[in-house]
């Protein structure tokens, strides 16, 4: 198999087995740890280049071992890279050029400091990993800055990896920043990148690079004419230069469609396509590079399920035939889903026979490269340890609970209908007695090591019930008191008890298993363990109900119950694929439905049922949205349905661009929604109102995921921009998130100014 492709850098090798990127944290979370000691002032600069170092030499080395003829880099970042990417594009903020040190600016654009704020986060296309948002005014003027990039090519050619840089793309970093205040859309700043990234791929191809892959599933999204004929002119400039190694344009996270037609009218010379999500409409976009390599994505990068390898062959020979040469792949960045099964002892043997993490999908990889090369007998053992598997999860016991779905179909049938929202917050009103602008928080408080030295204890036998019980009664009392010595009007019980706001239920819910170090990065040093969701979903006990009970007995003011919601839990978790996920959503609306009242039976008033994930699974593709977005409200209208009209249901939003959803956010009728609104300066607000939005509405009114601490000033600045916004009788008073990742004595001050600023402006609202 060669290429006849007459592009500048026709003579590169092709290479047969890779993957799009890599899980980049460590094993055991050793970068979180390294950057979070480096933050806390107890590693110096030195040790945390060090621990970083290690982390690409094992990355490389992981897959080396595992037979990749092409080895991606770069892939390494110490928070986000899209962040990288801005670095290496010279296009930081103006607010942090201040900050002399670079790593300690790159910080500071990602986290900021008590004087300057950090860029906007939000979601990774419709991923639970979160990026960074470059801001682009019109002053940005873009410069070249490749020295990290050489440094990780320079790594691996001294090792004699076949090494792959990967680097964003231009589209795709514009497509993914905003604008600064006043100035132009970024994706017209394309032309002014071309230069810079020729200049890139010269340098990368005097640096040893023999491939460069250059990442732009921005192209999977709805592009118009005009716009794909911009790719086509970027792409044609950027391959004119013979000077450059072969450029790989990594489309992933669905079809790229008329993108490929757009991409093959340029001399790029080779193309990653999404086969597991991109499904046939991919497969046959590939025709475009009939006489090119395509790296064929049919190894989910995104999810743990084991690839049915037979099912994998085939769309790899259909593929064959329309492609100049076949490279198998991970269908996107291994970066989503954990390590390696090979800790995971505890696993149910059954269910760990059944998955696969990013080792065992490299193992994959080469077995289908292997079987493509060599026939499908040549990895026998492989592929019936791989039917074995297949037929032992369709026929276990655990996978499907007929009269459960039963149950499921009935709700479903009976419909999710409250009273009239108007009604609903007339008799809420008469049962809270609430002021004007409540203030309360979206529900965590912080996890101190107290805290988690006793939930580990417990887990591990050393910690009696009993004794654990006491425990976090104890940091229940103690929040609760801090809440009222503050003035909060609204409380919560801080959820001690939750290791994290998914997997705790999932440990509580039968057709969830949960693993020992399934780590992935969720943002920063922020990892998450997903829970993996394999069978039909139950409650067989109620989850939160006694620790609610207990923290309303201790005060008079009204405590929320703290719940997460169907689709977040969802999107939170590794989801059975086996099963239409609307489907699945039903179940564990169910399960969400039968804890909220139960909550109201304990005496909770209010009843919170958190649905940050909301936008998260929000489809690509305009003409797939509104079926996700159907059944999405209709799972949290079941979930929440079931309580009186004088319980009053909120939910939480967070880190999400919620303007495409506005619309579904209004049909979640929730009767109070809180959602991020401090770093976008209240924007949400005027998408609200445009979209007929009449319930309450909690917008953020500072944030949370940065360790400074707000002024009094400034929250009042910002609940004056939210009064201009709204009727002050329809806002409500809280942080963007939860304050989980937050010290005490930070939590304290920031609620201690919010709660002074909320008084300021209360007697504005009064003329008092």
């Amino acid at each position: 198999m060669t290429l006849t492709h007459t592009g500048a850098a026709r003579s590169a090798r092709p290479f047969t087995a890779t993957a799009l990127g890599a899980p980049r944290i460590g094993p055991n979370r050793e970068l979180k740890k390294a950057v979070e000691a480096y933050w806390a002032g107890t590693l110096d600069r030195r040790s945390l280049r060090d621990v970083a170092a290690g982390l690409r030499r094992d990355d490389r080395a992981r897959m080396t071992m595992a037979g990749f003829d092409s080895v991606p880099t770069n892939t390494f970042s110490y928070y986000d890279q899209v962040l990288d990417t801005a670095v290496l594009l010279g296009a930081l903020p103006a607010r942090v050029e201040g900050v002399e040190d670079p790593l300690d600016r790159y910080f500071a654009a990602a986290r900021g400091t008590a004087e300057i704020r950090p860029l906007e986060m939000t979601k990774w296309f419709d991923t639970n990993y979160h990026y960074l948002v470059p801001e682009i005014a019109d002053e940005t003027r873009f410069t070249l800055h490749p020295e990290a990039v050489l440094a990780d090519l320079a790594e691996a050619v001294e090792e004699g990896v076949p090494a792959r840089p990967v680097v964003v793309g231009p589209a795709t970093f514009l497509a993914l920043s905003k604008a600064a205040p006043g100035a132009g859309e970024p994706w017209e700043r394309l032309d002014d990148l071309v230069p810079l990234y020729q200049q890139l791929l010269s340098l990368l191809r005097a640096g040893g690079a023999g491939w460069v892959q250059l990442d732009e599933p921005a192209l999977v999204t709805d592009l118009d004419a005009a716009q794909l004929e911009k790719v086509t002119e970027v792409y044609g400039a950027l391959t004119a230069s013979a000077d450059r190694p072969a450029v790989c344009v990594a489309t992933y996270f669905g079809d790229p469609g008329p993108a490929l037609e757009a991409l093959g009218a340029t001399e790029i010379d080779a193309v990653a396509v999404d086969l597991v999500a991109g499904g046939p409409g991919a497969l046959a976009a590939t025709t475009a590079f009939h006489d090119r390599l395509v790296l064929a994505g049919v190894v989910d990068g995104r999810n743990i399920w084991r690839t049915d390898l037979d099912g994998a062959l085939g769309t790899l020979a259909t593929a064959l035939g329309s492609s100049g040469s076949l490279a198998v792949s991970t269908s996107c960045s291994t970066l989503h889903v954990p390590y390696s099964l090979e800790p995971e002892s505890d696993l149910d043997p059954g269910l760990r026979a059944w998955l696969a993490f990013a080792e065992e999908k490299y193992d994959e990889v080469r077995v289908l490269a292997d079987a493509l090369r060599d026939g499908r007998d040549s990895r026998a053992d492989a592929f019936d340890r791989c039917r074995e598997a297949l037929a032992a999860r369709a026929s276990d016991p655990r996978v499907r609970d007929m009269s459960l779905r039963g149950r499921v179909d009935a709700l479903r049938s009976a419909g999710a209908t409250r009273a009239p929202a108007a009604e609903r917050a007339a008799a809420q009103r008469a049962r809270l007695g609430l002021p004007t602008l409540p203030t309360t928080t979206i529900g965590s408080f912080p996890q101190t090591d107290d805290i988690r030295r006793a939930r580990a204890a417990h887990r591990n036998g050393r910690l009696d019930d009993a004794a654990y019980t006491d425990a976090m009664r104890d940091e229940i009392r103690r929040v609760i008191e801090l809440q009222e010595r503050l003035g909060l009007d609204v409380l919560v019980h801080g959820e001690p008890e939750r290791n994290d706001m998914v997997q705790y239920f999932a440990e509580l819910l039968d057709g969830f298993a949960t693993t020992a170090g399934g780590w992935v990065q969720s943002y920063g040093s922020r990892c998450v363990r997903p829970p993996i969701l394999f069978g039909d979903v139950r409650r067989p006990n109620p989850m939160t109900v006694d620790w609610s009970r207990y923290a309303q007995s201790l005060t008079s003011k009204p405590v929320k119950g703290m719940l997460t919601g169907p689709v977040t839990i969802l999107a939170w978790s590794f989801v059975r694929d086996d099963l239409p996920i609307a489907d699945v959503a039903d179940q564990v609306a169910l399960a969400i439905r039968q804890e909220t009242v139960d909550l109201q039976g304990a005496g909770l008033a209010i009843v919170q049922v958190d649905e940050p994930a909301l936008r998260e699974l929000l489809p690509l593709r305009r003409a797939d949205q509104p079926d996700y977005l159907d059944w999405s409200v209709r799972s949290f209208r079941l979930a929440t349905s079931g309580v009186s009209d004088a319980t009053q249901i909120h939910t939480h939003l967070c880190y999400s661009e919620f303007g495409e959803v506005i619309d579904s956010i209004a049909r979640l009728d929730a009767d109070v929604t809180s959602i991020e609104a401090a770093r976008s300066h209240m924007e949400i607000l005027g998408d609200l109102d445009a979209a007929g939005f009449t319930n309450q509405v909690g917008p953020g009114v500072y944030d949370i995921h940065s360790p400074r601490v707000p002024a009094e000033g400034e929250i009042a600045e910002l609940l004056r921009e939210a009064v201009a916004a709204m009727p002050a009788e329809r806002l409500w008073v809280n942080p963007d998130c939860g304050l989980k990742t937050r010290r005490d004595d930070e939590v304290e001050a920031a609620l201690g100014a919010l709660v002074a600023a909320t008084g300021a402006v209360r007697g504005e609202v009064s003329g008092t």
